[in-house]
This record gives C-alpha cells, sequence and structure tokens, in this order.
C-alpha cells in the first residue's frame, strides 16, 4: 500500500497528539497509518524519534502558513486576530484535539527547543500585530503570551470537562479582548 508521506504524517500526528511520544508505539503507528513496521522504518529509518520530528516539521510549517503569515499580513490587526482564531479552531478541530506541543513538553525534553521556537513564533507574530495596532512592545508581548495561554489553556479544560465550550469562548472573546487597551 502506498501512501504519501504527508498522509502518512497526518496519520502519525494523530496518535502522538492522542498517546504522546512515550504512548505512540510502534504497533499504533503502524495501525494509525496503515504501514507495517519494516515500512514505518523505510520512511523513517531513525525510527519513532524521526517520526516525532517529522511531524513537529509538518506542524511547524503549518503554523508557518496558516498562522504566522495570516498575523504578518496587511490587513487591519483585528482581522488577522480573527484569522488566527479561525486558523487554531481548524488546528484543534473545534477544541476536540489536544496540542501537540503541550502532550510532547509534558513528557519529554528531547523536543524541548522545537517547542519553544513553536510557542515563540507564535507569541512573536501575534505581538508584532498588537504593536501594529499601537500597543507598547511589552505590553504587546504580555498580552500575546496570555492569548497562548488561554488558548493552549482552553484546550487542556475542553479535554479534561470532555467540553469544548471553554475553548470556543476564547477564540470567540480573543480578537477584541486582545485590542482592549
Amino acid at each position: 500500500m502506498s501512501k504519501d508521506k504527508e498522509q502518512v504524517i497526518i496519520e502519525l500526528l494523530k496518535v502522538f497528539r492522542q498517546y504522546g511520544y512515550e504512548g505512540a508505539t510502534l504497533t499504533r503507528l503502524s495501525q494509525a497509518t496503515g504501514l507495517g513496521k519494516a515500512s514505518l522504518y523505510h520512511h523513517f529509518p531513525k525510527g519513532k524519534e524521526e517520526m516525532a520530528q517529522a511531524v513537529l516539521n509538518y506542524l511547524n510549517d503549518w503554523m508557518e502558513t496558516n498562522i504566522f503569515a495570516t498575523l504578518r499580513s496587511h490587513n487591519q490587526p483585528i482581522e488577522r486576530i480573527r484569522a488566527m482564531t479561525q486558523k487554531v479552531n481548524e488546528l484543534y478541530n473545534c477544541g476536540e484535539h489536544a496540542c501537540l506541543l503541550a502532550v510532547l513538553s509534558l513528557e519529554s525534553k528531547l523536543f524541548a527547543k522545537e517547542i519553544q521556537n513553536a510557542l515563540t513564533g507564535w507569541i512573536n507574530s501575534l505581538a508584532q500585530v498588537l504593536i501594529d495596532a499601537g500597543f507598547e512592545e511589552k505590553l504587546a508581548h504580555q498580552k500575546a503570551e496570555d492569548a497562548v495561554l488561554q488558548i493552549q489553556g482552553s484546550l487542556v479544560l475542553a479535554r479534561g470537562l470532555g467540553n469544548t465550550a471553554p475553548f470556543q469562548r476564547v477564540l470567540q472573546r480573543l480578537p477584541e479582548e486582545l485590542l482592549k487597551s
């Protein structure tokens, strides 16, 4: 069975999101992708660590294209933040999917630099929108950190409660809340 590598990575992402790095066994990864263990090793010769790295690279590329680029557009700040929240909603399937960065950061230091870079990139891109909207740099960064914190926290709460309403509420009010003086 021949699958394109991007589709394999998307299937791997689902497993790492659900089970974390330690829980993403080769059996689970094989079942999710429909590829035998030998085929997985053919695509990822260094094994599970290379698979997780490929998933993180895919996620970082997705965030760059869909979130960071949106925040860097020349639209009005409110439009850029609304577009970001729509893409965040898509990324986390309306709050039903866990954040891979959060899951991996809880159990392993293997990918600490990649996780830090992804979160820093998100915070810096959002802070720049707030600076463009007239906020002082330090306050813009604090507000951006708080926004990412609210999104991440609402994902944890949504997953723990089995209810996506907190996540949806945060995304709905975030654009206007961020731009309040």
